[in-house]
């Protein structure tokens, strides 16, 4: 990218109502290696999540490529406990055409499938295509991690294809890649379906965990 033209998309805060999507920073990272312990899902050889101990060196690369035009991280704070819960990214980014990839996620075990994560998915579209005038949004997995393909599944989002002997997995063995998209026509569906997630009333036992933390333990994450 141009050194002189800023990266695009242009950085942005979005807020909803469990959920607020703001620009990843350095000052995130302690609170994020402690939400990052809930579930340990570095520990799963076909993820790439950082573990406690790499958290500081995996904002420095997000950053790094913010910087470069290829990548838009955010961090994810609930809006309940004012704490970061999870790391989303735009990434793979054509401004030309424009599309982009939601990807390099993670959020701590106890609001994966809450109201909280179907939101950010929500508000990261809705940006995207709706401000942003994106033809088509990706989302990419390994081939053997079944709960991310079905939940980009849920969402909508079409199987492209499978890349074969794509890339390593972390512990160096070859990775297939699920590619699926949500094109620009789809997204009016998608976004109803979305938006029907989120009217369903959220379940009370939910309230006490939706960032895992009990009263007690907030000051931890500060």
């Amino acid at each position: 990218m141009n050194a002189s033209r800023a990266p695009w998309p242009p950085e942005i805060a979005l807020h909803g109502k469990h959920a607020s999507l703001v620009p990843l920073s350095q000052s995130h990272g302690k609170a994020l290696e402690v939400a990052v312990t809930d579930g340990e899902r570095w520990k799963l050889w076909y993820n790439w999540v950082p573990a406690p101990s790499e958290m500081v060196a995996d904002i420095d690369r997000r950053l790094a490529l913010r910087a470069e035009g290829s990548m838009s991280p955010f961090t994810v704070i609930d809006r309940m406990s004012g704490q970061p819960v999870g790391m989303p990214t735009y990434m793979h980014i054509d401004p030309l055409a424009p599309r982009m990839e939601i990807g390099s996620t993670w959020y701590r075990g106890s609001v994966q499938r809450g109201p909280i994560n179907t939101e950010c998915k929500l508000m990261l579209l809705t940006h995207a295509f709706e401000t942003l005038d994106c033809i088509a949004i990706e989302f990419r997995t390994h081939i053997f991690n079944t709960p991310s393909r079905r939940a980009i599944e849920r969402l909508g989002a079409k199987l492209d294809g499978i890349l074969r002997c794509h890339t390593r997995s972390r512990d160096g063995n070859l990775r297939d890649t699920c590619v699926y998209s949500i094109v620009v026509a789809e997204w009016p569906t998608v976004r109803a379906h979305l938006q029907r997630q989120m009217e369903k009333p959220r379940p009370k036992a939910e309230e006490g965990i939706a960032t895992g933390i009990a009263p007690g333990d907030a000051q931890v994450l500060r």
